[in-house]
Parts: C-alpha cells; sequence; structure tokens
C-alpha cells in the first residue's frame, strides 16, 4: 500500500462545488483586491480564536513581521525565540532589523523551555515569539507571566496551530498578537500562499491594515512603510468554504493520532500532550535513534515520511554566520537528529495508520 506523506486532492474533490461556487461569485464580482471575502473572512476567523480583530496577509510569515512592526519592534531590539523551530520563525524577527535569540525547548514537549527564557533576557530584550510547533500550544500562562514581569511583546506563532486548545482558550488568543499561516498543508490551507494576524488591540489591527496595503489608512497617502502583504481574496474565498470543517477535520487529526499513540507505544517516542492542552497534530512526529533507517524502511514500503526540521535554527547558515555553534542548545540539535514526522491528514483512514504502524513495530532493528 502506498501512504503519501500528506495528500490534499480528496479534500478538495470533496468540497469541489462549494470552492467552485465562491471562486466563481469573486470572478463574477470582480472584487479581488481586498474584496468581501477577506473581511468576512477576518470576522469569521476572529470569532474562532475568540479575538477581537484579524487581518489577513499574504502568509504566516508576513503576519509574524507585521505584528512585530504593529508593536514597534525593530534594530536594537532582541526577541526570544525558540531554536526549534521553522526557519520563517526567526525571519520574522530579522526583517524588523531585530536579532532573535534563541533558547533551548522542552524535551518532552519540543515547545520553547519556558524555564530557559529568563536566563536569556537583556536589557535590549523587547519581546518573545513563543511557537505551537506541530499543533501543541506553548505554555502560554507562563510566558505570558514572564511577559508581564519584563513588560514584553508577545507574538504567538500559530502557523501550525489553527484550533489548537491551551486551558481552555484557542491559540491566537494569548499573545498581543499571533500569526497563522494558511500555506496549503495547514489544518486550514489555502491553494497558494495566505496568512492570518489575530489581536485585540484596535490600534496595532489598524497599523496593520495600513503596513499589508503600502502603508495607506487612505488611499493614496502613503503614512507608513509600504508593504505590499495583501492576502488574496479568491484564496480568502476558499478558506472560508474550509473554516466551517476546521473542527471536523480536527477531530479526525486527534482521532488517528489516538490510534498512532496506541499502536507506536514501545516502539518508538510519541508526541506529548499534557493535561488542559488540545493538540491538533497538523504533524504527528516521533522520535527514534535510529530515524536513518527507520526512514528508509518506511519509503521502501510506499510510506512517506518527511523531517520538520532537520537543522535547528541557530545551525543554518544564515543564523550560524560562519561560526560553530554546534552545542549551544543540546536538547534542540538531540531532537532535530531524532524526528520523524509520519503520514497524516484528516481523509487518511485507519487501515493506512495501521499499515504505518505496523511496519514501524514490525521492523527488523530497532527504532527506539
Amino acid at each position: 500500500m502506498n501512504i503519501p506523506f500528506v495528500e490534499l486532492t480528496t479534500q478538495h474533490k470533496q468540497l469541489r462545488n462549494e470552492i467552485n461556487a465562491v471562486i466563481q461569485g469573486v470572478l463574477d464580482r470582480g472584487d479581488f483586491i481586498l474584496g468581501q471575502d477577506v473581511s468576512k473572512l477576518e470576522e469569521e476567523f476572529a470569532a474562532y480564536c475568540g479575538t477581537k480583530y484579524a487581518v489577513g496577509v499574504d502568509s504566516g510569515l508576513s503576519a509574524l513581521e507585521l505584528s512585530l512592526r504593529a508593536f514597534g519592534i525593530g534594530p536594537g531590539h532582541e526577541v526570544i525565540v525558540p531554536a526549534h523551530t521553522f526557519t520563517a520563525t526567526a525571519a520574522a524577527i530579522t526583517f524588523v532589523g531585530a536579532t532573535p535569540v534563541f533558547v533551548d525547548v522542552d524535551p518532552e514537549t519540543w515547545n520553547i523551555d519556558v524555564d530557559k527564557i529568563e536566563d536569556a533576557i537583556t536589557s535590549q530584550t523587547k519581546a518573545i515569539v513563543p511557537v505551537h510547533l506541530y499543533g501543541l500550544p506553548a505554555d502560554m500562562h507562563m510566558i505570558l507571566g514572564i511577559a508581564e514581569k519584563y513588560n514584553l511583546v508577545v507574538v504567538e506563532d500559530a502557523c501550525q496551530a489553527h484550533g489548537a486548545m491551551y486551558k481552555g482558550y484557542r491559540t491566537g488568543s494569548f499573545g498581543n498578537a499571533a500569526g497563522f499561516s494558511f500555506y496549503p498543508t495547514k489544518n486550514l490551507g489555502a491553494c497558494g500562499d495566505g496568512g492570518m494576524i489575530t489581536t485585540n488591540d484596535a490600534k496595532a489591527a489598524e497599523t496593520m491594515r495600513a503596513l499589508r496595503n503600502c502603508g495607506q489608512r487612505v488611499k493614496n497617502v502613503h503614512e507608513l512603510h509600504p508593504f505590499n502583504h495583501r492576502l488574496d481574496n479568491l484564496q480568502a474565498a476558499i478558506l472560508r468554504v474550509k473554516l466551517n470543517y476546521l473542527d471536523e477535520w480536527t477531530a479526525s487529526r486527534r482521532r488517528l493520532a489516538a490510534l498512532y499513540n496506541s499502536l507506536l507505544k514501545g516502539h518508538v517516542e510519541t508526541p506529548s500532550e499534557p493535561p488542559g492542552y488540545q493538540h491538533v497534530y497538523h504533524l504527528y512526529v516521533i522520535r527514534s535513534q535510529n530515524r536513518g533507517a527507520l526512514q528508509s524502511h518506511l519509503k521502501e514500503r510506499g510510506i512517506g515520511t518527511a523531517i520538520h526540521y532537520p537543522a535547528p535554527v541557530h545551525l543554518q547558515p544564515f543564523y550560524a554566520n560562519g561560526t560553530d555553534k554546534h552545542g549551544q542548545f543540546p536538547i534542540a540539535e538531540k531532537l532535530c537528529n531524532e524526528i520523524l514526522s509520519l503520514p497524516m491528514f484528516p481523509e487518511m483512514t485507519v487501515e493506512q495508520v495501521e499499515v504505518v504502524a505496523s511496519e514501524i513495530a514490525n521492523m527488523p532493528v530497532a527504532v527506539q
């Protein structure tokens, strides 16, 4: 049985009539830029996340960047960020002219280690960007407590955590702002690029709307930095259709993850979900000390896998800057050598999960 790592065609076949109808609506109206579907999606997504405002942008990276800009983060400032994340998290900090300051991750949750944040704070520290990695929320109560103590801005990187819950509240509703990605493979994915910012700050939301649209609050009056980071109205129309199914898809991901957890117990380390957290499993990531052999074994049997991510950000060439930084964040570095993402998508079948788990459990060489 060939089992893809991710499969998008089934979902779009199921929604074909609804998606075609809303695309035709945009074509008939001709409101391609900042049209009614962008405005309505912003309202609906804010309501879904439990925030007052949402601002549609062209990517998750832009969502993080404009969030930082709206709260005054820029040159001369330091921003704390986990060492294990996608490089775009740090890139948003770099784009505004600030310096990312990396912190190691928790060995159980793989999110930022909240016990190590204060050691990284200096007089130049102005913000924290916690990442809800793979769909598991970071420990926001601890992070918000530290931010209040040191008067820091908090921008959540929720790009992989649409609908995830922390102590009864959705990700994207905790910090000063949050960035979401609508990259096609996300839990809520567009048919192209897209992103969203959520916030409860009216002034910041107004600034973000101006920044995304060439710095205009009023047409042809360019008061702020003239970026072009608008969410495409066609993508917003498609996302409005998909948002109606997000909770259903999340429930499916959680059922599949629970089955993986049961079948893989004792064979590999499976994802953590502490009490009070609700993981949405954008990715289902295991750990194996024999990852290379395991990945090759699964590939030979037609099972797709991926590694998210093979190197922590501080070891990426751009951030290493020609120096040897190995050993700075040992937990993140060890994690990056052991993690493997297994197939996970809402339309995946129980049989497919059973096949993947069986191949891992019956692998000739121990994989734990």
